[in-house]
């Protein structure tokens, strides 16, 4: 089993956010992602303090491939500086047959669509 990722977003809405994640599950960079709309972020931007509505975008991939993954949200999402965060799964305590889903589900690098359920 490979080790897996988190990969952590934030998008000004719903829809680009959607858009980015079937993309991105179509091509094999990650197995599943998660959408949560309805979240306000402050923030300092250019030295003024902000706040916006966003939603989050989770992302489930395998670390082999999150490079991958972090460099196509790069050319797919909007910001200039997108958040874009990789935060480890501890094998360990989590589901193994979940994670096996997730790493039979990725490719390291854009593909075709295909069906690859589990």
């Amino acid at each position: 089993m490979q080790s897996v990722c988190l990969v952590y977003t934030t998008w000004p809405d719903r829809e680009s956010a959607k858009n980015a994640a079937c993309q991105l599950v179509e091509e094999g960079l990650c197995a599943c992602a998660n959408l949560l709309p309805g979240m306000t972020s402050v923030y300092r931007w250019q030295g003024a303090i902000e706040t916006a509505a966003e939603c989050v975008a989770l992302f489930k991939t395998s670390t082999v491939a999150a490079g991958a993954l972090r460099d196509r949200l790069m050319t797919l999402h909007p910001y200039d500086e997108p958040a874009i965060i990789a935060l480890p799964v501890d094998g360990e305590a989590s589901s193994t047959g979940f994670l096996d889903w997730i790493t039979a589900q990725v490719v390291a690098s854009p593909t075709s669509p295909t069906d690859r359920k589990a």
